[in-house]
């Protein structure tokens, strides 16, 4: 917005042009989310305490986690209102893109933020019904599918890492995949926020991987010296990304261990669907398993924990998801939070190689 309602200054003052560069509205939102979720946190805070907003822990979880009850939740709404804010002052209103992605965050968020306020209404920690979520999520899914074919012409083709040449037409199952890449994304990052700062640093590596390839294959250039296919008007979204890491990065201060304040459902979700639409929409679905890793590992554990129990009668995991599991083996959070950290890192340079080896 502010391109637009500026730039035309650059006429007689130079330093406006600065606006048209994409890097400098990238790293503008970034701070200026950061700043928004620095400035309103402890407020924040301070309004969920009041309004008994305490998070509803599991009985079956672990029983330390039992002392984290009653810690302000419902954080992700500072999170979402920071990247929409930020977004929204230095994006290209026009670009239809950053539009869908808003539309994501918020859509995801919305139906998080309705599982938040069933838990802290019954005091119970199962909030909504599965089934009802997954409809919920399906139909916003189906209708992002819908924008992004009316609007981008989205086709039905699926790249892989590491092969240039190596495309697969899926045809109309490509929107099955679609699906389960958004959904499944979305309550990855949710299983994985379980303990203090544990989700959010992944969510912002992964993030991060995704806005260099927004920029390159925004960049026809760019896109072509690396042997990909442009995408025009993708280098916007790394303004979206900018905005996002920036309220993340904010958000980390008061989540951190011993956390003041949790994202809840609102958080994970709208972050979780955010990154999903972000990789279908840059055509690098496969990508987000390897520089996502984390949240593959979380889903799969917990997939595979009631699999096992209900076709053999026995757990896999101490419990899951496998960060539980960790904890029950004696680990300390931090050390466990950390450790995963490290390895969301790992993955995220493994998935900016292959903008080059491919």
């Amino acid at each position: 917005m502010l391109e637009y309602l500026l730039y035309p200054l650059a006429k007689h003052y130079i330093v406006f042009h600065v606006l048209k560069y994409i890097t400098f509205r990238t790293l503008s939102a970034m701070i200026t989310s950061l700043v928004i979720s620095m400035l309103f946190g402890n407020s924040f805070i301070r309004l969920m305490s009041g309004a008994g907003a305490g998070q509803v822990i599991r009985d079956e979880g672990p029983k330390h986690h039992k002392a984290k009850r009653g810690t302000p939740t419902m954080g992700g709404v500072l999170i979402l209102g920071a990247i929409t804010v930020s977004t929204i002052l230095w994006m290209d209103i026009t670009n239809v893109y950053v539009w869908i992605l808003l539309f994501s965050l918020l859509g995801f968020g919305a139906i998080g933020l309705a599982d938040d306020v069933m838990k802290l209404k019954s005091n119970n920690a199962r909030g909504l019904r599965g089934s009802y979520k997954f409809v919920m999520e399906s139909a916003l899914t189906i209708l992002i599918i819908a924008l992004l074919v009316r609007y981008d012409h989205l086709d039905f083709t699926l790249t892989f890492p590491f092969f240039k040449k190596a495309v697969l037409d899926l045809g109309w199952t490509y929107f099955i995949l679609v699906l389960f890449i958004v959904i499944g994304t979305s309550n990855a990052v949710n299983l994985t926020d379980g303990q203090d700062g544990l989700a959010i640093v992944p969510v912002m590596t992964s993030f991060s991987v995704y806005a260099v390839f927004a920029y390159v294959l925004g960049n026809v250039k760019f896109s072509e010296y690396l042997m990909f296919t442009p995408i025009p008007g993708t280098g916007e979204i790394a303004t979206f990304i900018g905005a996002v890491i920036g309220a993340s990065l904010g958000f980390l201060w008061f989540n951190t261990y011993p956390a003041e304040l949790f994202m809840g459902d609102v958080g994970s979700l709208g972050l979780g669907g955010g990154l999903g639409v972000v990789a279908v929409v840059l055509k690098q679905e496969i990508l987000l398993a390897i520089v996502g890793g984390i949240f593959v590992v979380e889903a799969l554990s917990v997939i595979t924990q009631v699999g096992s129990f209900k076709l053999a009668g026995r757990r896999l995991f101490a419990m899951a998801p496998i960060h539980h599991h960790f904890e029950l083996k004696g680990w300390d959070e931090p050390k466990i939070t950390v450790r995963f950290w490290i390895i969301s890192i790992l993955l995220a340079l493994i998935g900016l190689a292959t903008l080059k080896l491919r």
